[in-house]
């Protein structure tokens, strides 16, 4: 009997998820919309009559979508659940039905029933209306599609469940992302130095700097 001696673990190398492709029948169409929704246009790229590939990135995301002619052999319409993570739920809606979007209600889940009469694929087919009443990060939803029926469905999430972010590799996609993360961190703050007597606290920007990477690495914050 020998000792098998344990190869090195191989370092992990980064996957990084860049691209999703939707289907659309009309592209020229479907440029308009993404485009009224203030994506930015990465690409439009064309050779002869035969293909055409276009890219957005919505705002903050660091993944895009491509549509086209010949792109995929997929039906349009047929791409579904695709999600947008927002850390405000009502000033994304807002902001996307001034664009033209038709987003529906928001909506939470309750509980974990996911089987009901509402529309499929969108986070199950039941839901109640209105935000989640504790506010609990993932629990908001709204959805809205494309103009071939692509359907794309917003999530609110400002704290991510524990172990999906380094705290220490914290980082932010967008000005407002982080303007939130702030605002959320004032707000807090308030409570703290409201337990300490109402006595202002020098210390505020490590506090704030604290809470921010805890709460995006989902871990207990501080009081």
């Amino acid at each position: 009997m020998t000792n098998a001696t344990k190869a090195p673990k191989a370092p992990t190398v980064d996957l990084k998820f860049e691209i999703a492709v939707i289907p659309v029948s009309d592209v020229d169409r479907a440029k308009a919309f993404y485009t009224r929704l203030g994506w930015r246009l990465d690409a439009d790229f064309a050779a002869g009559d035969d293909w055409r590939v276009i890219q957005f990135t919505p705002p903050g995301s660091p993944a895009s979508v491509i549509f086209g002619k010949n792109v995929t052999a997929a039906a349009p319409g047929s791409a579904q659940g695709l999600y947008l993570i927002v850390s405000d739920i009502e000033a994304a809606r807002n902001q996307l039905r001034s664009s033209g979007a038709d987003v529906g209600e928001i909506f939470h889940p309750v509980g974990d029933k996911h089987t009901g009469t509402d529309e499929p694929y969108l986070s199950g087919r039941h839901r109640v209306s209105g935000l989640d009443p504790h506010r609990g990060s993932y629990r908001s939803y709204a959805s809205f599609r494309d103009p071939d029926g692509n359907g794309w469905l917003l999530q609110e999430i400002t704290t991510r469940l524990p172990g999906r972010v380094d705290a220490h590799g914290a980082s932010f996609a967008s000005s407002a992302d982080l303007a939130a993360a702030l605002r959320r961190a004032a707000a807090a703050h308030g409570e703290h130095e409201k337990r300490n007597g109402g006595q202002h606290d020098a210390n505020w920007p490590d506090w704030y700097a604290d809470y921010i990477a805890r709460e995006q690495a989902g871990e207990p914050l501080p009081v």
